[in-house]
């Protein structure tokens, strides 16, 4: 089964090993039919603590880390720092 991977900007890196990623996504309202941005903070592991506040990255669906963790950083944007 294929993993899912999802891009959004790091808003925290205060934790150990972990980043707060915010991933917005546009979804259609299914009354007025008008697009709203929604966005959703998810807990990523990333092991060499080298992602950093306003970088995008690249998550991808992992194994339960911890018990809000269970995402991994794949990739990130170093131009960005």
């Amino acid at each position: 089964m294929p993993r899912r991977v999802l891009q959004g900007v790091v808003v925290s890196d205060k934790t150990d090993k972990t980043v707060t990623v915010l991933v917005e996504r546009r979804v259609m309202h299914p009354i007025y039919k008008k697009f709203i941005k929604q966005s959703k903070k998810y807990h990523a592991h990333d092991e060499a603590n080298q992602h950093s506040i306003g970088q995008t990255v690249r998550i991808e669906e992992c194994r339960p880390i911890s018990k809000t963790k269970t995402w991994k950083v794949v990739a990130g944007d170093e131009a960005s720092q």
